[in-house]
């Protein structure tokens, strides 16, 4: 899983195999984690599923994290946009470094993650394929423009989570409905930790939309 290649980030990456080998989960971990950190829930949500997760360059005390903040909830707009074009550029050479298909990526992140797959979604609408948001906050608002074009996009909020303020969730859904994303919103009730709903909910939203139909792929040869 460790690697060498000089591709900008430390990382983790996992090799997919089966149905869903061709589909590559970027987990993108919160404030403290690591690219360890979401291994196990990516094995979860999409068995089989390549895992690219890189950890944070930026360094808060002893935690990482992916961008700057200049306070609780108050990000550094200058580093942010800086950072989700490294992370950009580091998805675009790990795609050729492991010879996965860049337009099966989808953006897995929690909290200060779920934050920077947002940032990389709106100003690289190329990037992904779509992203799971586990506790999101509104990262910036983007000048109109952005085009989704329908990229299915699931919001995990929780009801009682102290971090986000309060209408950044519809806030954000709104950001990427304004861009023509196929926006789901899951409220838990719960705070910012993730929740089992959280898990269950994003593991059928991926099964819905990135998991092959098996009936298609096994229709009888009409010859």
């Amino acid at each position: 899983m460790n690697s060498d290649l000089p591709l900008g980030f430390d990382h983790r990456h996992v090799a997919g195999e089966g149905k869903l080998a061709g589909l590559t989960l970027l987990l993108l971990h919160g404030t403290g984690g690591d690219g360890d950190s979401l291994l196990q829930l990516g094995y979860t949500l999409a068995p089989g599923a390549t895992l690219l997760s890189p950890s944070g360059q930026v360094r808060e005390g002893e935690s990482r994290r992916f961008f700057r903040r200049l306070a609780e909830g108050v990000f550094d707009q200058e580093d942010l946009a800086a950072r989700t074009h490294d992370l950009w550029m580091f998805v675009r050479d790990a795609a050729l470094a492991y010879e996965f298909d860049p337009h099966r990526v989808l953006a897995v992140g929690y909290s200060n993650g779920a934050n920077i797959a947002s940032s990389l979604m709106l100003r690289h609408p190329d990037s992904l394929a779509g992203a799971v948001l586990f506790r999101p906050m509104v990262p910036f608002t983007p000048e109109p423009g952005a085009l989704l074009s329908g990229i299915p996009v699931l919001i995990c909020a929780g009801a009682f989570d102290p971090f986000v303020p309060v209408g950044d969730t519809e806030r954000l859904a709104e950001i990427f409905r304004s861009a023509d994303a196929d926006v789901t919103v899951h409220v838990e009730q719960s705070g910012h930790e993730l929740a089992m709903g959280d898990i269950v909910t994003a593991r059928d939203w991926i099964a819905h939309n990135f998991v092959p139909d098996v009936g298609e792929r096994s229709a009888p040869d009409s010859r």
